[in-house]
C-alpha cells in the first residue's frame, strides 16, 4: 500500500519530530508499505523517505520544478522515482492520486493546507482513503481544539471529525490504515457531488 505523508521540509524542524517520523516509516515499509510524499530532502519529508529506505520500502516523491529552479527546497535525490510539476496544485493532485491512505505529520502552513485538501475532498465523495493525523507530541491538540470548536458552533457537519483519526503510536497507525474499512457512516457524499 502506498502510504502519503505530509509534513515539513524545513532543515530546521526539530529532531523530536523528525525522528518519530523516520520510525514509523521505516516500520511502515518493514510491514511492506511504500511512501509517497513531497520529494524534500529536509525536515519530516525527509525524514520519511530516510526511513521508508531504511526499511526497505519504494520512495516515490513529487515536487513543483521552481522549488529548484529558484532554491526554495532540494529534493531527496535518492528517491526511487521523482515526479516534477508545473505548481503545488499539480503536486497535490499527484500525490492524492498515487496514494492509498494519507498520513498528516508535523508541518507547517502547507502540511495543513494538504490534510484539509484531503479531508474536505473526502467529506466530498472524491475519494475514500483512510487520514491519520500523527500527533507527534501533541502537535496538532491545538489544530483539534479548534475544530472542535468549529463544529460545537455549528461550522462542520457532525460527521466532518469523523473522516480522520488522531494517533501517535506507529503501530496502532499502521494498524489502522491496514484494517481500513470505510462504512457508510464515514463515506459522506456531498449533496453537490453528481
Amino acid at each position: 500500500m502506498d502510504f502519503c505523508i505530509f509534513g515539513a521540509a524545513s532543515p530546521e524542524t526539530p529532531e523530536k519530530y523528525t525522528e518519530p517520523v523516520r520510525r514509523f516509516a521505516k516500520k511502515m515499509a518493514q510491514r511492506g508499505h511504500d511512501l509517497v510524499f513531497g520529494g524534500g530532502a529536509d525536515g519530516v519529508m525527509g525524514a520519511s523517505a530516510i526511513g521508508t529506505q531504511q526499511g526497505g520500502g519504494h520512495v516515490t516523491g513529487v515536487i513543483p520544478t521552481f522549488f529548484k529552479m529558484d532554491n526554495i527546497e532540494p529534493p531527496y535525490d535518492k528517491c526511487d522515482h521523482l515526479y516534477h510539476t508545473n505548481g503545488m496544485a499539480e503536486r497535490k493532485a499527484k500525490m492524492e492520486q498515487l496514494a492509498e491512505a494519507f498520513i498528516i505529520a508535523p508541518g507547517g502552513i502547507g502540511t495543513y493546507e494538504e490534510f484539509y485538501e484531503v479531508l474536505v475532498l473526502k467529506e466530498l465523495g472524491r475519494h475514500n482513503h483512510p487520514i491519520v493525523v500523527f500527533n507527534v507530541d501533541g502537535f496538532y491538540d491545538p489544530m483539534m481544539k479548534a475544530l472542535e470548536h468549529a463544529k460545537n458552533e455549528g461550522f462542520l457537519r457532525k460527521d466532518c471529525l469523523d473522516l480522520f483519526v488522531v494517533l501517535s503510536d506507529p503501530d496502532e497507525i499502521i494498524d489502522y490504515v491496514e484494517n481500513y474499512t470505510a462504512s457508510e457512516e464515514e463515506y459522506i457524499v456531498s449533496p453537490y457531488t453528481k
